[in-house]
């Protein structure tokens, strides 16, 4: 692809507040929805499903990239993380980590007042590299 990417919050956030919708919330009350495209255009999305034993809970995040791995998307570009009223959450420590994955350090987040690359919320993150390099007999 040539020139810059042009993300469609607009479509995302959107696409977001719908599956927030969808979410299963009973003990937060909180309705996460998470909305994410790759280069190629591919919107996956995902929510939050609660759970008793709130060890097994959900994020919307773990779903969106469920979702990207079983739609075949390609790293993810961009992604909206937003509450039931539509506003953006930026994703917690442990989402980051699982976006980073899904997206790397460019990926973008959609956040008020405006997007932010996962690499600035997430600095010096251990990827796959770290195993990779640290291994035992590779030391």
């Amino acid at each position: 692809m040539t020139g810059p990417l042009e993300i469609d919050w607009v479509a995302l956030r959107t696409s977001a507040r719908e599956v927030a919708g969808r979410a299963h919330a009973p003990y937060s009350g909180l309705r996460v929805g998470a909305a994410g495209t790759d280069r190629n255009g591919t919107i996956v999305i995902g929510c939050n499903v609660e759970n008793a034993s709130f060890g097994l809970t959900l994020c919307a995040e773990c779903g969106l990239v469920s979702a990207q791995r079983a739609a075949g998307a390609g790293p993810l570009v961009a992604v909206s993380v937003v509450a039931g009223d539509g506003a953006p959450l930026v994703p917690c420590g442990r989402c980051r980590q699982l976006l980073m994955e899904a997206g790397g350090p460019d990926l973008l987040l959609d956040a008020d007042p405006r997007p932010r690359r996962l690499g600035e919320l997430l600095p010096a993150a251990f990827t796959g590299d770290d195993l990779t390099q640290r291994r035992d007999g590779n030391v």
